[in-house]
């Protein structure tokens, strides 16, 4: 099912700074008159001023247009996230996730997630939700499912080619993949590590194994 949030222009500017006169302040103050005639903008950011974290060029634009646009240029990947204890990471995922313009995020158990760490990133993205891992395998069809932790069997990142057409599987900070998941999957993947740590966390491991996803199916996918 697509989670869908309402558009308010305030809502996002309460996680960027607050409008004043420091130079420093982010995005851009009240459009000067006359307005442009574009339907992709938002008339009250277009009078209060833009102080979204969005890139400049979408400026001004409202959430479904920035969406809209997004949606014509997605990677053919799917991130996945088990949301069995409402973990703070899912939001950083998350926001890894529109931060490499994923196709989707499937979220499976709780459909209510942890968004602080989102920072309404959601909002750009293609959300849905399974009530259990097997809707979730059932809804991914032929897509390789590829579980990512540090379990006995995982192969290192670095000595893996990740398939175009992947669903990366994320586990709660802590616990991990469940082992019904682990089933699942086609296969695990961890990331080498160096330190005196057990494990990376889940947040930033899921940034680290996007960008590996992103060099070998997108940025030198021509070379």
């Amino acid at each position: 099912m697509l989670i869908v949030a309402p558009r308010v222009a305030s809502v996002d500017m309460r996680y960027t700074k607050s409008m004043n006169n420091d130079s420093s302040e982010v995005g851009v103050g009240p459009h000067p008159l006359p307005y442009p005639q574009d339907d992709r903008l938002d008339p009250v950011l277009l009078e209060e001023g833009d102080r979204r974290n969005v890139e400049d060029k979408y400026r001004y634009w409202t959430v479904e247009a920035i969406k809209a646009d997004l949606d014509g240029s997605r990677v053919d990947l799917h991130v996945a996230i088990e949301n069995w204890q409402h973990d703070l990471n899912i939001g950083t995922i998350v926001r890894n996730a529109n931060a490499f313009n994923v196709a989707a995020v499937h979220v499976i158990g709780r459909r209510h997630w942890n968004r602080r760490g989102a920072m309404v990133t959601d909002r750009y993205l293609n959300v849905y939700h399974h009530p259990t891992v097997n809707d979730f395998v059932a809804a991914m069809g032929d897509r390789h499912i590829i579980a990512v932790d540090n379990l006995p069997g995982a192969v290192t990142l670095s000595s893996v080619n990740l398939p175009k057409n992947s669903v990366l599987v994320f586990g709660g900070e802590g616990p991990g993949l469940s082992q019904e998941m682990v089933a699942a999957s086609e296969q695990m993947v961890m990331i080498e590590q160096f330190g005196s740590t057990r494990s990376v966390n889940v947040g930033v491991a899921s940034g680290i194994v996007m960008y590996a996803w992103m060099q070998q199916n997108v940025l030198t996918a021509g070379d």
